[in-house]
């Protein structure tokens, strides 16, 4: 059984997962470890998309209010959801 590598925050998981497309699409590596970048590669993919969920979720938008701004959490239902 192989040791799992630790997952990254999102800026680092979107960084290893293009140098993983590079990796992939050069065609250099065997079948294993391909499919072993290919695993990894899914987790990343995965980690980032639950990573831009949850900024989705926390969109905020400013709000005139009679010249004084405040921060607003976007409603899901003005998100179109």
């Amino acid at each position: 059984m192989t040791e799992q590598t630790p997952l990254p925050d999102f800026e680092a998981a979107l960084a290893e997962l293009e140098r993983i497309v590079s990796q992939m699409e050069n065609g250099q590596q065997s079948l294993e470890e391909a499919m072993s970048t290919f695993q990894r590669g899914m987790e990343l993919s995965r980690l980032c998309e639950a990573g831009l969920k949850d900024a989705e979720q926390r969109v905020e938008r400013l709000v005139a209010d009679n010249g004084v701004y405040r921060v607003e959490t976007v409603k899901p239902s003005e998100r179109g959801e």
